[in-house]
């Protein structure tokens, strides 16, 4: 792999596991908020995702879709077809965020996030 390729790799490596550590940090101190726990979530798996994409000298598209992220990933590598229910992040990326679609995610649908977003994380580090 090319030195420069190794720098890109890394700066996403980077990024999505800032976004874990982020999640831990908000878990770890019991603060309660939940739709930060989500949105890190999604970040992380989408970065990850997008590593992955990286990694196969592919330019990872400009979305927070994960489905869309994931479809293109298995196009490469049969085996993320077993991380489909990570899709579910998406929603996580803007409705999250904002008070329009005002919502709150409970205890228990921010723990699935970040369990989710460990094993794509996971995955991801193993095939690339």
């Amino acid at each position: 792999m090319a030195k420069d390729l190794d720098s890109i790799i890394e700066r996403w490596k980077y990024k999505a596991d800032v976004d874990i550590r982020t999640i831990e940090t908000l878990l770890k101190n019991e603060s309660g908020i939940t739709e930060s726990v989500c949105f890190h979530a999604q970040q992380a798996v989408e970065k990850y995702l997008k590593l992955f994409l990286v990694s196969r000298e592919i330019t990872p598209p400009k979305t927070h879709n994960i489905r869309l992220l994931l479809n293109e990933c298995e196009t490469l590598h049969s085996d993320f077809s077993s991380l489909k229910d990570a899709a579910a992040l998406t929603e996580y990326a803007v409705e999250a965020r904002y008070p329009d679609d005002y919502f709150i995610p409970s205890a228990e649908e921010a723990d699935e996030a970040y369990q989710t977003a460990i094993k794509v994380r996971d995955f991801v580090l193993s095939v690339i």
